[in-house]
């Protein structure tokens, strides 16, 4: 099918992918017709959002097989029309080899987060708020990844702040209000200062539009135009990354968020940060990116080590630290090798970049979404208390969710045959030997960090596992904990405690807990994440054979 859909055609599916979810957020907000509400209204708004963002994972999925893969660093899928004529701003959307990846991401982990929810329901208001918030985020986002404008990618980059601080704040657990303004003040102060740098840009270029910026090379902005305008979208850029220093929102929201709002903030809204990098600032400020690159550089392996030892401090035992907020951390880790591929300014790098990307957007969504599991059955996510009385033994216990945990970890570390494999390693190729006019002992030291910090990645990754699923089962449940998920002695057990298992039962202290394993839902929700895992660790190609030309493309300053 590759190449046998006209680009006029791949147009039209570009638009419906992005376009879609914002309708289905509007329709989430109507009354549900009589005859689809089955066991009552919030259900059937539930149901909604599985078949939306389903319906958005088939037309992408069409759009990925029609796209011709003997060329993806052409601009496909083209749609250009005028918007507003006195900016010169115009609705152009299109897709290369760089952001086809992200846009499949994208609507697979929505779909993947509507599902689980459906079987699931968050905690909170109505059920209708939560599908629309998801919906416009879905839209946002993909349109970020779609539009090729930078007034348009800065109105797609703003529609997701909503949505997540809305998410946060309502459906989100303990100090959800606190995070969900963090998370709000950060990146909104971020966008505007990135903002300037667009409107610097487009004044002194005549234009708006990434394609022609790109295909200029930088030739129509001076040096300081594009050193002020790099730094200036960078910052805006970096804070969504999140860059250390620049990351303390992002712990906070991850430890706040409901499950779906932690598998799409890291899967999904941390990737336009990075793209926005590679998208705008390498090719349209190839000479400020130049003179920044060792300063990013040197930030991003900072945030490596800061980030594994952060997790090391929570992973010790006595520290208090929680699974969610580990995962948050480890991020700012994961997204520190990111961010080191593209200062490299190499396509070696910048390709570990966006294989790092699509490599940590499945890991940590399924890592995010199995700590999920474990709270709805322990009560609990702190370490503490899970490897104490209250959990601990998940191998012995509940032994396919113990083990899905232990392969998240696994391949959050880097192991080779795994995702999380090949973007770490080309990105230290790529600070092995970085672009002519850069440092190479800086960015050997800067390879030799990072090397240090996948040491660390190790050993609290290892650390957590050995805490959380291994060890002998705990002979009676805590009070505190209220473990949702012990399961009922019979074989027809439910995610309900029995009475035999409820905190303050003396049956159920005499007796030895059990947890539910991995349900049928959790298993088709889970399992996509795990088998493209494995599939791109296994074929790096599939990945790299549509990022590569067009990565080439961008810093050669092709159109």
């Amino acid at each position: 099918m590759s190449g046998l859909l006209n680009d006029t055609v791949l147009g039209y599916l570009l638009v419906a992918v992005v376009l879609l979810p914002l309708a289905g957020a509007v329709a989430a907000l109507l009354p549900a017709p009589p005859g689809l509400r089955g066991r009552g209204p919030e259900q059937a708004v539930l149901r909604h959002g599985v078949t939306v963002t389903g319906a958005v994972l088939v037309l992408t999925a069409v759009l990925a097989a029609g796209f011709d893969h003997h060329r993806p660093a052409t601009m496909q899928a083209t749609v250009d029309t005028s918007w507003i004529p006195a900016l010169g701003t115009r609705i152009h959307l299109g897709v290369d080899g760089v952001s086809l990846p992200l846009l499949v991401l994208t609507a697979l982990l929505t779909f993947l987060a509507a599902l689980h929810s459906y079987f699931n329901k968050p905690a909170g208001p109505s059920a209708k708020g939560f599908v629309a918030l998801v919906l416009l985020l879905e839209a946002g986002t993909l349109a970020s990844f779609a539009v090729l404008d930078l007034l348009l990618f800065f109105l797609a980059f703003e529609t997701v702040l909503i949505p997540m601080y809305f998410l946060i704040a309502r459906w989100g657990g303990d100090g959800r209000e606190r995070s969900a303004w963090k998370f709000i003040l950060y990146t909104f102060l971020g966008s505007v200062v990135m903002l300037l740098g667009f409107l610097l840009v487009g004044t002194e270029a005549g234009t708006f539009d990434m394609v022609a910026l790109a295909g200029d090379d930088g030739a129509s902005l001076g040096h300081t135009t594009q050193l002020l305008a790099a730094l200036a979208i960078g910052i805006g850029l970096a804070v969504k990354t999140p860059m250390w220093p620049l990351h303390s929102w992002l712990p906070d929201a991850h430890t706040a968020a409901p499950t779906a709002g932690s598998v799409l903030l890291a899967g999904v809204l941390l990737k336009m940060g990075t793209y926005g990098l590679v998208r705008i600032v390498l090719p349209v400020t190839p000479d400020g990116a130049r003179t920044l690159a060792p300063y990013l550089g040197a930030l991003a392996v900072t945030g490596i080590v800061y980030g594994s030892l952060a997790c090391l401090a929570l992973a010790r035992t006595g520290a208090g630290g929680d699974l969610k907020r580990l995962i948050a951390f480890s991020s700012i880790g994961h997204m520190g090798f990111v961010l080191l591929g593209i200062a490299t300014l190499t396509p070696t790098g910048v390709n570990g970049a966006l294989f790092a990307n699509i490599g940590h957007g499945l890991i940590t969504g399924l890592l995010f979404f199995l700590v999920g599991g474990v709270k709805e059955r322990y009560g609990t996510t702190d370490l503490d208390r899970l490897a104490g009385r209250t959990g601990g033994a998940l191998y012995g216990r509940a032994p396919r969710l113990g083990g899905l945990l232990a392969f998240g970890a696994i391949a959050s570390l880097g192991l080779p045959g795994l995702a999380g494999f090949w973007g770490e390693m080309l990105t230290m190729f790529g600070a092995f030997r970085p672009a002519e006019g850069l440092s190479r002992p800086a960015f050997l030291a800067f390879m030799g960090i990072a090397a240090f910090g996948t040491l660390l990645t190790a050993g609290y990754l290892l650390l957590v596992v050995g805490r959380v699923c291994m060890g002998e089962p705990a002979a009676e449940p805590s009070r505190a904990a209220a473990p949702s998920g012990v399961a009922r002695s019979g074989a027809g057990a439910g995610p309900s405690a029995s009475a035999a298992h409820r905190p303050g039962s003396m049956a159920g202290a005499a007796a030895e807990p059990r947890l539910l394993d991995v349900r049928r839902y959790e298993l088709a929700a889970w399992s996509p994440l795990v088998a493209l895992t494995v599939l791109a660790g296994l074929w790096p190609a599939a990945i790299l054979g549509l990022t590569d030309p067009a990565v080439r493309n961008l810093l050669g300053g092709g159109g």
